[in-house]
């Protein structure tokens, strides 16, 4: 690995520089080579045994500078002043064949000074799952961190039972928090956040380093790519499931596959996770929180905006307001599509919000409704999409409507093919991540390479896919998912 390593050269109050923890009996699970090649990794994918030491942190790559990040958080409102990682270790930055800085960690890795008594380590469950999930909202064209490989350690770990314990190796753009920055502005430290903005600008953001007033400058832009983000999200029917401050990045990316879920049946008050009680991050509560979460940025960069304090709260105020904007733009665009919308119609909004109130009162499931929405445009049979909803009343006048706004627009195969480019076949069902999971905790990783194969190619009508396409039945309902800690 050749190793190029920025974070590593902050101050030491940046992090902590520790090595990783060995395990018992490293065994690859899972390596992803073709995000190898693309990281440009020396590495021989047949030598498993090398690559399971390497990944489970027994052996150090040369050019390595393993180091816990320190960031703090707000954890479902209530602010924690250190978090930190806990149980990972950023190995180091390589430069990709693009050019581009990208982050690789080692989740499971051991304790660390940010551990807060934990054990430092992952359970097997959480590792799949993480693998499953990122990888396939790479495919879905979510911005994600990545699946770089699972390790099994060969020991267990204790939570509500004893269960296999694995290592996880994550590739990110970076691993920066909104947290990261509370981290510094709890500690009133303007220096620190100075030398953490001008880090994100140069990682992420290079266009502005020249700009006047950067930081008010960093702030809408990284506002403007978590629009985009939970937009994106949004569209598929995705539930982040513990939106925490520490859990956004500055980069974009989605992070922390936790308790992430995907719809089934479409509800817009839907929560899964078994920690959020209150529905704090419920599927339509997203964008909210999304806001909620970078007035608290706003709040750590406010001493580095030029002008004034009057001056710095009316800009921060203004570019919070542009965040709702913005993602209102990005949901009208990205439904649109979903629908086969061409241009725009002020009706628009109504048309797309009628829909999704037919699927709630219906009960249908989010994913397969607007894949047949898109067969039905290129002249599919009508009873097939009713057939999804167990309440279809009021369907057949917004189907009249929508062919209505449809009119003069591309011929129908033009439009279901661009429709079926966002509206995937296959999403990561949570009885699937399941099931791939009971398997693997008794050796059995075949249904986990299956999932994570066929979810490598989401738009596509795959025949051999088409168990996996199916909503869960009554008996296989999963109904809440949960933490990897």
């Amino acid at each position: 690995m050749a190793f190029d390593n920025h974070y590593a050269r902050l101050p030491d109050r940046f992090h902590a520089s520790l090595l990783p923890t060995p395990v018992k009996a490293p065994r690859l699970i899972r390596y992803n080579g073709r995000l190898a090649e693309e990281l440009g990794l020396d590495l021989d994918p047949a030598d498993q045994g090398r690559l399971a030491e390497i990944f489970s942190g027994n052996r150090l790559p040369e050019g390595a500078e393993p180091l816990a990040m320190a960031y703090a958080g707000h954890q479902f409102g209530n602010f924690v002043p250190q978090l930190g990682d806990g149980r990972a270790l950023l190995l180091g930055e390589v430069v990709d064949r693009h050019g581009q800085r990208r982050d690789i960690q080692l989740k499971g890795a051991g304790p660390t000074p940010f551990s807060r008594n934990g054990d430092g380590r992952a359970a097997l469950g959480p590792v799949l799952r993480e693998y499953i999930v990122s990888e396939a909202m790479y495919a879905l064209g979510v911005p994600t961190t990545r699946a770089l490989a699972a390790v099994a350690s060969g020991e267990p770990v204790i939570r509500e039972t004893v269960l296999p314990g694995a290592v996880f190796a994550r590739v990110a753009s970076s691993h920066i928090r909104v947290g990261t920055f509370q981290f510094f502005a709890a500690r009133g430290d303007e220096e620190g956040l100075w030398l953490l903005s001008d880090h994100v600008i140069e990682r992420h953001y290079p266009d502005l380093k020249t700009v006047e007033n950067r930081a008010l400058a960093l702030f809408k832009a990284i506002s403007a790519r978590q629009a985009a983000l939970i937009a994106r999200w949004l569209s598929l029917g995705f539930i982040h499931g513990v939106m925490n401050t520490d859990n956004m990045t500055v980069s974009g990316e989605t992070i922390d596959f936790g308790p992430c879920a995907f719809l089934d049946e479409y509800d817009p008050r839907k929560v899964f996770s078994s920690i959020d009680r209150q529905g704090r991050y419920a599927y339509a509560n997203q964008p909210g929180i999304g806001q909620w979460n970078l007035a608290r940025l706003v709040e750590c960069l406010l001493p580095l905006f030029e002008g004034g304090e009057e001056q710095a709260v009316e800009d921060a105020n203004a570019a919070l307001k542009a965040f709702g904007e913005t993602f209102q733009s990005h949901w009208l665009t990205n439904f649109r599509a979903k629908l086969g919308l061409q241009g725009e119609e002020a009706d628009d909004p109504a048309l797309i919000n009628d829909f999704l109130s037919l699927m709630h009162q219906g009960e249908a499931d989010f994913t397969l409704t607007f894949r047949a929405l898109s067969k039905l445009a290129g002249g599919a049979d009508v009873q097939t999409l009713i057939a999804l909803f167990s309440n279809p009343a009021g369907l057949s006048d917004w189907i009249t409507r929508w062919r209505g706004r449809l009119y003069q627009d591309h011929t129908g195969a033009e439009r279901q093919k661009a429709m079926e480019a966002v509206n995937p076949a296959l999403i990561p069902r949570n009885h699937r991540i399941e099931e791939a999971i009971a398997a693997a905790i008794y050796d059995d990783f075949s249904f986990f390479h299956r999932l994570v194969d066929a979810l490598a190619r989401p738009y596509e009508d795959n025949p051999d896919h088409a168990d996996l396409a199916l909503p869960p039945k009554p008996d296989e309902r999963v109904l809440r998912t949960f933490c990897g800690t």
